[in-house]
């Protein structure tokens, strides 16, 4: 058995059997799914909660600016549904810029409850005179007959525009009112009325670059919507993980460009091609390319055609054993050779690393079946009468055991652009390239080094052993699992810090490191998040067109200050509750 300390040669820290290694691993959750502590930051939208998410931003809109909810839907559509945007504008241009160029046309003077009261008016559309209860009347106030307005509709919503239907006037730009298209539409087509409200609803994730559907397939339903970084990686209630920002799977560190060329590079033939290059050339006849089988230079192509292997020109088929006879080709060709080198040394790099790739990708689907065992050995283990109740560590090991190898895996197609010349070629010179490789590479190597041990104890019969030989495993599982971790976490320090952020013209990100594994996303609840208005209303908005305070999102607040000293607000109002989408914007109103 090995000793139990272990170190790192990088900076000589030592890790040995103390109680701060097995504190630090039994404090992580066994459970490799669960968010990490005090992160909250993703959250699943099914079906049924999609309303629910959709009405918490209506819903602080329509507070913070005293209107109905189609011209909150209106301003969030056209701000891509950025709450913080929307209130970044209000607060640069104002109110009635924000307005405008939102299409929202909100005028106290007209009435819209009620129907046109005279008894004829000619609609400009159709140029006929009608009873008035026939004519409707935007926001904007221009007004035109039912059977327009109905057709107008249904045009733009078969055209895919249901989102934003702009007002028919020359060069007005309002949108109309969702609740009239809605009440006209479904007298004709209750089917386009359904569709339209179904676009106005899923604009919420189509539209919103905080909100995305999940990319499993089949699909599961559910959408995911994260709180601070686009750059995250999450897990759905339906188990898949992947990036958040390019919906593939999760691949850190590499970066959403990286994985998007390496799965090219390894899923279509271009490396086919390159094997080719090195190993055959073209019949100067029929092209086709030949590999060379013997040791004989005159190589005949299965078109008739003989040519010289040397240099691939034809050439008759009488030789003798020095020579081909009327052809020479002595004479160096440089530009020839440099190409068929450079393609022979792209195929080994790339064979480097594809293969370590491949090799770690297949160890984790391998080690993704020691689940079954694990559980096998610790059933066996609890039945003896031993003296250790407690196998939380092997568990422990073996997540970490997961996370690490992952990492690992996706850090060979990293290493193979970062240092390559397909992205960086400008970006460092020869001297600085091979500098940061080596650092890199030594972080890779102890890494790797650590995770293959970790994965031969883990491995080990220790359901078959003494309690004494048990302890000495359960140190080393848990002194290689902190040593793992805080080497992963090195990794990552050093692409991101000493690696990326040195580029100048390049602006690769990579997902942040999690210890304790990817964060699944929680479900959203059936209320209001007290958490989301608690930590964007805090700011005061001030209307620039009068200078004054804007407090109507949070009118009696009681002052306590949160962790991240923003002051939590409460409201003093009685919170209104969730309302049906098909209810017209005036009814809702009243309610």
């Amino acid at each position: 058995m090995e000793d139990c300390i272990i170190c790192m040669s990088s900076d000589d820290d030592c890790y040995s059997s103390d109680h701060d290694s097995l504190d630090v691993l039994e404090n992580e959750e066994s459970d490799s799914q669960r968010a990490p502590s005090g992160a909250n930051s993703c959250k699943v939208i099914t079906k049924e909660s999609l309303l629910v998410a959709q009405r918490e931003d209506l819903q602080r809109v329509m507070d913070l600016l005293s209107i109905r909810e189609h011209h909150a839907r209106t301003l969030l559509i056209h701000h891509r549904w950025d709450v913080e945007k929307l209130f970044a504008v209000l607060v640069e241009k104002g109110k009635a810029c924000l307005f405008a160029e939102s299409g929202v046309s909100v005028d106290e003077n007209n009435d819209l409850d009620h129907p046109v009261t005279s008894a004829t008016v000619m609609c400009n559309i159709c140029i006929e005179e009608l009873p008035g209860s026939e004519m409707t009347k935007m926001d904007c106030g221009h007004c035109f007959c039912n059977s327009c307005w109905t057709e107008h509709f249904i045009v733009k919503i078969k055209e895919g525009q249901s989102k934003r239907i702009r007002c028919m006037a020359h060069k007005c730009f309002a949108i109309c009112d969702e609740s009239v298209v809605r009440k006209l539409v479904s007298k004709e087509h209750p089917d386009l009325a359904e569709k339209f409200d179904r676009f106005l609803l899923e604009s919420y994730i189509e539209d919103n670059k905080m909100v995305k559907w999940c990319p499993s397939t089949p699909h599961c339903g559910n959408a995911i919507r994260i709180e601070n970084d686009e750059l995250f990686e999450v897990e759905c209630s339906c188990g898949l993980q992947f990036c958040f920002s390019c919906l593939s799977e999760a691949h850190s560190p590499c970066s959403c460009l990286m994985w998007e060329l390496w799965t090219k590079k390894c899923r279509d033939e271009s490396e086919t091609v390159n094997w080719i290059t090195v190993h055959t050339k073209p019949c100067p006849k029929c092209h086709k390319p030949v590999e060379k089988n013997g040791g004989c230079n005159l190589v005949s192509c299965i078109c008739g055609q003989a040519f010289c292997w040397l240099c691939g020109g034809a050439t008759g088929r009488d030789h003798t054993w020095s020579r081909i006879a009327g052809h020479s080709c002595g004479r160096y060709k440089e530009d020839q050779e440099k190409k068929a080198e450079r393609a022979k040394r792209d195929l080994y790099r790339y064979m480097h690393y594809h293969n370590r790739y491949k090799a770690h990708t297949d160890s984790f689907k391998q080690e993704s079946r020691l689940k079954e065992t694990i559980r096998d050995k610790v059933s066996s283990l609890e039945a003896r009468d031993s003296k250790l109740k407690d196998f939380s560590w092997v568990t422990n090991g073996l997540n970490r055991l997961f996370r690490s190898r992952r990492a690992l895996s996706y850090s060979y197609p990293f290493a193979f652009y970062m240092f390559g010349d397909d992205l960086f070629k400008d970006e460092m010179t020869n001297e600085q390239r091979e500098i940061k490789q080596n650092l890199f590479e030594d972080q890779q190597q102890q890494l790797e080094a650590n995770v293959e041990k970790l994965s031969k104890f883990i491995e080990e019969p220790f359901d078959e052993y003494n309690d004494e030989q048990i302890m000495e495993v359960r140190m080393q599982i848990i002194n290689l699992s902190v040593l793992t971790d805080t080497l992963c976490k090195k990794m990552y320090d050093c692409i991101e810090n000493e690696l990326l952020a040195s580029l100048l013209f390049c602006n690769h990100n990579i997902a942040p490191y999690q210890s304790k594994g990817i964060e699944r996303a929680t479900e959203l609840t059936y209320g209001r998040s007290t958490n989301a208005t608690n930590k964007n209303e805090c700011p005061t908005v001030v209307d620039q067109t009068n200078g004054s305070s804007i407090d109507d999102e949070r009118p009696q607040c009681s002052a306590s200050s949160d962790e991240n000293g923003c002051t939590s607000r409460k409201r003093a109002r009685k919170e209104k509750s969730l309302f049906d989408l098909n209810l017209p914007a005036d009814l809702i109103d009243r309610q």
